[in-house]
């Protein structure tokens, strides 16, 4: 018994099994004190050694400098801020695009679920039509094709290329072997086609689209994030941090972001901030260099001025970037930060501008206006300018104001159609698809069956075929660079009017003007009645997908009675467009309040204002000066917009809004608009007659009505003449004869007339005043056009002269100064962040004119005689010199308004010119500057000029030119 037992250990323990059972013991031993080590004994040690395995070097933002009033009031500011970034940490792989697009779009939700919203600063919009459309146009639309197609240069792409819509860009960029923003037909088949945007709405598609681009411009920076929205609420960011598992590369980031105050007042002289160009990128970067800065300064990333003294001062504002190392975990937290270089913050820039003053002729600008174009309404369908009467008796008919309510978009159309849509909305929507089938039929008909002449249609049937062809000529559907405008067919539809549409586009389609390319025909030799069938589908989808032509709608069915401008008023109220007490809405709803009457109410109480109503007049612009030192006090353009939804990031939206606006709030009426001096131009050309000693201050030339020196004969406009006048007098009545002579006759100095002679002389002298280059303003500003034509004309201030309002500002400042021509300035001084003073800046003196003191006088006089004659003047307690001048561009619409004056009469301190564009007569431009003149003198408390209401104006009566 013991031998078995002894022989049976023995067995076991020499076995080859029992070997290996110690070997694999032993080993498991090992294992086990090894895993006792790492995780228990030195854990940590060896956790941290795997977690910091990454050091960056990341930028520190500068803190942005303020921009000031030349008194110290904050215009620009900058604001702590929450930004949500995205950093591409995706490995590359086959489905890349489809984890990095699951991310984004996770994110675009997250974020707009909490009322914040996306970055979208793409340069392509949805427009009004709900098309994709580019903000940008000219070198900055093909500089932007050259960047998303990865071209260094313009002139690398094709003409195809240039050709490009925003819908085929945004549908390359989302291809399959692009960024994938989209599905494949069949989702479980990769093999069938891949289609650009699918699964999203166009909102998406953008976001997405602007986003991903944005990631990949930074691509080649490892640990660069791209901002995806910025000034996010807390509730995003909780919402981000809760998420952040699912969300790889999103960080939070504490930021900057700059806040405009009083935005609307300044938003034209100030601009606005935005992420980096890649023109602007290499721009800059020059710019630092020049200066004496370090090389690539500025990144991709960067958000710079875009506009204003924001982009002429860019690089004082922008400040000195830090700079730390960092070591990061794989998950992209910081955990140590090994060095930190603190950033250096930009300058204070303190501007030559008021801000009360600003505000103030702001206000009273919009009380004027709204109380002129009060004055102008009549309670009327329409409105027909007798033949030869003066375009100030055009009139404005009570039914334009309410069509004004749709054609500006103050009324939201989508909302007739919406789920919560109110009663009013509802039947005017139903209205309106019964009217728009009804217009579709009948234009069916003259398309198919009925070939009505031109000219026998209605009025309203003539502006749908007109505007049928203008939009196929806008979409190259009918190829305008082939139409022969010299056709007889062309001639008999263009100018004759004598034939039908359907004759037009069918001899179109004969004489191969029509693209057939676009017409999504099935067989490329179709023949002309196939072509002319898909014409008509194409004609009748285009006008229901354009907004502009669905419009037009809404005006005849009001002039047809099928709405009523009750229900515009009711919708006015439904929409809560107008904010008024609940018993004015009943008296509207119970009758007791006409609709004319209501919405007259609205005007007077600036409830709706002359820029929402965007009829003549909706715009004005000032400009008000130091005389002595060229400093500009105050640059108004009404109307203004809020320039901090276009700051940080655009505001898709309301950029969109901006645009389609008629009443152009984006465009600075006082420096990028510019038009006729009219009279204002009259001391150009007395100075030039003076010094060509073509008159004297004796000289006396008998105004008889009618200049019969050249043909067609231009007269004065006092028909049955002024009489004798003189420079000074000639200036007091503004004799158009006098100048006219005085042009005439630099033009005749050989003894033939000679037009080129004439217009050299005057640009000769109006270079002298400063008009034939830009004032000298930090901000854009269109060149000014000196008259190329009709030196007799030109005299008076027409002609083809063309000057901007801050031209004409510098020109009253030389005058008002008796000779010193600024370059005018919009620059007081920059200071450091502690306000230490870095620089100052001075108008600098452009030119001196070297007149004879009596000539001044003679003009001094002539313009203070100007105003007495003016009885709105008369309880001035300051003495104000001043010119009016009345400039006409079209027959259709009113005249042109001008001003321009200085003051006080016996020291001039300042100097003011205002225009208003279609405003009638320059009385109207005068009584605006009038108040403005109360309000900086003091002449009247601030409550009494700007009453939040509409102002009553003095009826005009100058009629000049």
């Amino acid at each position: 018994m013991f031998r078995e037992i002894r022989d049976h250990i023995i067995n076991i323990v020499t076995s080859r099994l029992t070997v290996l059972m110690i070997l694999f013991a032993f080993f498991a031993g090992v294992l086990l004190y090894r895993c006792f080590n790492l995780q228990i004994v030195n854990g940590e040690e060896y956790l941290n050694d795997f977690i910091l395995q990454i050091e960056k070097t990341r930028d520190i933002s500068s803190t942005r400098g303020r921009i000031l009033d030349r008194n110290g009031n904050v215009l620009a500011e900058n604001e702590l801020a929450y930004s949500v970034k995205i950093e591409d940490v995706f490995e590359s792989s086959r489905n890349k695009n489809e984890k990095v697009n699951d991310v984004v779009y996770r994110l675009i939700k997250l974020i707009e679920k909490n009322g914040d919203s996306v970055i979208t600063d793409f340069k392509i919009i949805i427009d009004e039509d709900g098309d994709y459309a580019y903000s940008v146009d000219g070198t900055a639309l093909l500089r932007f094709q050259a960047d998303v197609l990865g071209y260094r240069t313009i002139d690398e792409l094709s003409e195809e290329e240039k050709a490009m819509t925003a819908q085929e860009l945004i549908e390359y960029l989302s291809r399959a072997k692009g960024f994938a923003i989209g599905q494949y037909e069949d989702p479980e088949n990769t093999k069938t086609p891949f289609v650009p945007g699918k699964g999203y709405t166009k909102e998406e598609w953008l976001q997405m689209v602007t986003i991903r681009y944005a990631m990949n411009l930074t691509s080649f920076r490892k640990y660069v994030g791209t901002t995806v929205a910025t000034n996010v609420s807390a509730e995003t960011v909780a919402v981000i941090m809760e998420n952040s598992d699912q969300l790889d590369g999103v960080s939070i980031v504490e930021d900057t972001v700059r806040h405009y105050i009083d935005s609307k007042y300044f938003a034209h002289v100030l601009g606005y901030t935005g992420k980096i160009s890649s023109d602007e990128l290499a721009e800059l970067n020059d710019q630092v260099v020049t200066e004496g800065g370090l090389e690539d300064t500025y990144t991709i990333n960067d958000v710079v001025g875009k506009s204003g003294i924001e982009a002429y001062m860019e690089t004082t504002l922008q400040g000195t970037k830090g700079s730390e190392k960092v070591v990061v975990n794989n998950t992209g937290k910081v955990i140590t930060i090994l060095e930190r270089k603190e950033a250096q913050p930009g300058a204070d820039v303190y501007l030559t501008i008021d801000k009360d003053l600003t505000e103030a002729v702001y206000n009273i600008i919009e009380q004027k206006l709204a109380g002129l174009v009060a004055s102008k309404i009549i309670n009327a369908k329409e409105f027909n300018l007798p033949e030869n009467a003066k375009s100030s008796s055009i009139k404005i008919p009570i039914y334009d104001v309410y069509f004004a309510m749709i054609n500006n978009n103050i009324l939201d159309r989508k909302h007739f159609e919406a789920e919560d849509a109110g009663e009013t909305e509802k039947a005017v929507y139903a209205a309106y698809l019964e009217y728009k089938q009804g217009v579709y039929d009948r234009l069916t008909y003259e398309l198919t069956e009925g070939a009505t002449p031109y000219s026998k249609l209605s009025k309203e049937y003539q502006v749908y075929q007109s505007n049928i062809v203008s939009l196929l000529r806008e979409e190259g559907v009918i190829m305008k660079e082939l139409v022969d405008d010299n056709d007889a067919t062309q001639t008999a539809w263009a100018k004759e009017e004598v034939i039908s549409l359907k004759e037009y586009l069918q001899y179109c389609i004969a004489m191969n003007w029509i693209d057939v390319s676009k017409l999504d025909l099935n067989d490329k030799y179709s023949d002309s009645t196939e072509v002319y069938d898909k014409l008509l589908e194409y004609t009748i989808n285009a006008i229901d997908h354009t907004t502009e032509f669905q419009k037009r709608f809404y005006k005849y069915m009001l002039l047809n009675d099928k709405i009523t401008g009750k229900q515009i008023c009711m919708l006015l109220c439904e929409q809560q467009v107008v904010d008024i007490p609940a018993e004015d809405e009943e008296t509207l709803y119970s009758g007791k309040l006409s609709a004319y009457q209501f919405m007259m109410n609205r005007i007077n109480n600036l409830e709706i204002t002359p820029a929402q109503l965007a009829l003549d007049p909706c715009n004005a612009s000032v400009v008000i000066t130091d005389v002595n030192t060229g400093d500009v006090l105050a640059m108004v353009s009404y109307p203004g917009y809020d320039n901090n939804k276009m700051a940080n990031t655009v505001d898709a939206e309301y950029y969109a809004q901006l645009n389609a606006d008629k009443s152009s709030p984006q465009l600075n009426f006082a420096t990028q608009y510019k038009a006729a001096p009219g009279s204002t131009f009259k001391i150009v050309s007395a100075t030039a007659g003076l010094l060509e000693n073509v008159i004297n201050l004796q000289s006396r030339v008998n105004c008889v009505g009618t200049f019969t020196e050249i043909t067609p004969s231009p007269r004065c406009w006092k028909i049955s003449g002024h009489g004798y006048e003189n420079v000074t007098s000639a200036i007091k009545d503004s004799c158009n004869y006098f100048f006219y002579n005085v042009g005439y006759q630099l033009a005749t100095r050989t003894g033939s007339y000679n037009e080129e002679a004439g217009l050299d002389t005057l640009s000769k002298y109006a270079d002298l005043y400063g008009l034939t280059d830009k004032s000298g303003v930090e901000i854009g500003e269109y060149a000014p056009d000196v008259s190329t034509k009709d030196p007799v004309r030109s005299a008076i201030g027409q002609g083809s002269n063309s000057y901007t309002t801050v031209g004409l500002a510098r020109y009253v400042t030389t005058i008002a100064n008796s000779g010193t021509c600024y370059n005018l300035t919009l620059l007081d001084k920059t200071t450091d962040s502690q306000g230490n003073l870095l620089k100052e800046y001075h108008a600098e003196v452009r030119n001196q004119i070297d007149l004879p003191q009596e000539y001044w006088d003679a003009f001094h006089l002539g313009m203070r005689q100007v105003v007495e004659n003016k009885k709105y003047f008369s309880d001035l307690a300051v003495n104000v010199a001043g010119k009016t001048g009345t400039a006409e561009q079209t027959a259709s619409r009113p005249n042109h308004a001008l001003f321009i004056c200085y003051a006080p009469y016996e020291n001039p301190e300042i100097a003011i010119a205002t225009r208003i564009p279609f405003g009638y007569s320059s009385d109207y431009a005068a009584q605006f500057t009038r108040d403005i003149i109360k309000y900086y003198y003091g002449l009247a408390e601030e409550d009494d000029l700007i009453t939040g209401t509409a102002d009553t104006l003095d009826n005009a009566v100058s009629n000049e030119m």
